[in-house]
């Protein structure tokens, strides 16, 4: 496997750690970081020369820092990995390695790189953060020194099904510890006009959470949270500072924001995979409800999974969970019993006689969903290119002055699918190739299989006839 070399390329100083396969620490080695590329090669040159080590000894290298964006491929054809920066102390790192046991290497500028083992495997992780920085302090160090600290994980209370963890969990202590650094408390304030006998308006007041999903200060919330709002404030776990967030997108349709804070060296959290949830999994949530209770912790199970619900208009597949939500908890996190990130928590029964029902958008999709919001800035889904109305009653009907009930063309985007097809405004969709349309959802439902560029047969009624008209689906985000 050969010598692993975390690297950690700061806006300060690039720092170079080694471990042997046994275990072993290589003192650390640190540069001052003028130039991320000149200090990255010129450290490793002096690290390799100060240990008497060649590129043949590296068996493969971890970055992280900011400087880490900078390096594209393998460095010197050593494989080169890049990750994200972790907790390191005791049941952050454990939490990460999900092995029994482990050596934590933490350097008192907050670097640290970890060796585990569980019936012989090892594994090798580096990260960046205040792990290191706490290790260190406990320990009275400074500077350019290392501390090693051995942590065993208590197996008393492992978990035995077989879901999204691997058998091995956590405390709720330990899941807590890492889970809340990476969920922040989010409130928002937009103009709302009056409704009185004055008229004017005035400036509402919202709350809702937040999860961090890169140590740069992207933050991945719920749409509803900050949509419609004029200024956003985050706080971070543990801090009496606001940051001023920006929107970098919002997609309505899955109930996904993304927000970017001026701030580097955050926690994330740990990415888990949804598609592997199992029924009755322990789960807990990291919230902030009501808006007052920043990193409120509580616990449950997953009581269902692909629930099909409607929220905000919008038909969502959803994990269904017991675990406590209260208004204030939407955007916030749904972590499974290795901490890590399953759900955004986005929605709860709102009937008063329903108890333990609320439900969380599943991470794969709101990664995928982030990711697009973060690239483009939107979210590209097929579109007819017209905007639709329900007409579902008489009173509806003798209001926009139609004589039959359905689904009716509001109006068409200039330049869009539809409009090149010949579909007018009032057209009365009928059809969609062979999926007759009763309702906007129909709709909605139908081309959410579809894909940008497809070719979909409208029958709509036009003045007592029926035409059949062939729409190329054109893209959402432009």
């Amino acid at each position: 496997m050969g010598v692993i070399l975390g690297i950690d390329i700061g806006g300060s100083s690039t720092k170079i750690v080694g471990l042997h396969e046994n275990g072993t620490v290589i003192d650390m080695l640190r540069v001052k970081a003028e130039d991320p590329l000149t200090s990255l090669y010129g450290a490793l040159g002096n690290f390799l020369a100060t240990h008497s080590l060649k590129l043949t000894d590296i068996g493969h290298i971890a970055l992280t820092g900011v400087g880490a964006s900078y390096v594209d491929g393998d460095i010197y054809g050593v494989r080169t990995v890049k990750v994200e920066e972790f907790p390191s102390v005791g049941v952050g790192g454990l939490a990460l390695s999900r092995k029994e046991r482990a050596v934590v290497v933490s350097m008192g500028t907050g670097t640290s790189l970890l060796w585990a083992e569980k019936g012989g495997e090892i594994r090798h992780i580096i990260g960046s953060g205040i792990g290191g920085a706490v290790v260190a302090s406990r320990a009275g160090l400074t500077g350019n020194q290392v501390v090693v600290q051995e942590v065993q994980r208590d197996t008393s209370t492992d978990a035995s099904n077989t879901g999204s963890t691997d058998g091995t969990s956590m405390t709720m202590q330990q899941i807590a510890a890492v889970a809340s650094p990476s969920v922040v408390a989010i409130t928002t304030e937009q103009m709302s006009s009056s409704q009185t006998w004055f008229g004017g308006y005035y400036v509402q007041s919202g709350a809702g959470s937040g999860i961090i999903i890169s140590q740069d200060g992207y933050i991945l919330t719920c749409a509803h949270v900050v949509s419609g709002a004029t200024s956003v404030k985050v706080q971070l776990n543990g801090s009496d500072q606001s940051y001023d967030a920006t929107v970098v997108g919002v997609d309505s349709t899955s109930d996904i924001a993304v927000l970017k804070i001026d701030a580097t060296g955050l926690t994330p959290a740990v990415i888990g995979d949804s598609d592997k949830l199992a029924v009755g999994e322990t789960t807990v949530a990291v919230g902030n409800p009501l808006g007052t209770l920043s990193n409120t912790v509580t616990q449950g199970i997953v009581s269902a999974l692909n629930r099909q619900v409607t929220v905000e208009d919008n038909n969502m597949t959803l994990i269904q969970t017991d675990t406590s939500i209260s208004p204030g908890n939407s955007g916030g996190g749904l972590f499974n019993a290795n901490g890590e990130l399953i759900g955004v928590v986005n929605a709860k029964s709102s009937y008063s006689e329903a108890e333990g029902i609320g439900f969380a958008i599943p991470i794969n999709t709101a990664m995928d969903i982030a990711q697009q919001l973060i690239e483009n800035g939107a979210v590209a889904r097929p579109v007819l290119g017209v905007s639709i109305l329900d007409v579902q009653d008489s009173s509806t009907a003798q209001q926009y002055g139609v004589s039959a009930l359905g689904v009716y063309v509001a109006d068409v985007t200039k330049g869009g699918g539809a409009e090149a097809a010949g579909v007018q405004r009032g057209d009365r969709i009928i059809a969609i190739d062979d999926t007759a349309v009763s309702s906007t959802s129909t709709v909605k439902s139908y081309l959410a299989d579809k894909q940008v560029g497809d070719t979909v047969t409208l029958q709509v009624e036009r003045d007592g006839k029926v035409l059949t008209l062939n729409v190329t689906l054109g893209n959402s985000a432009q």
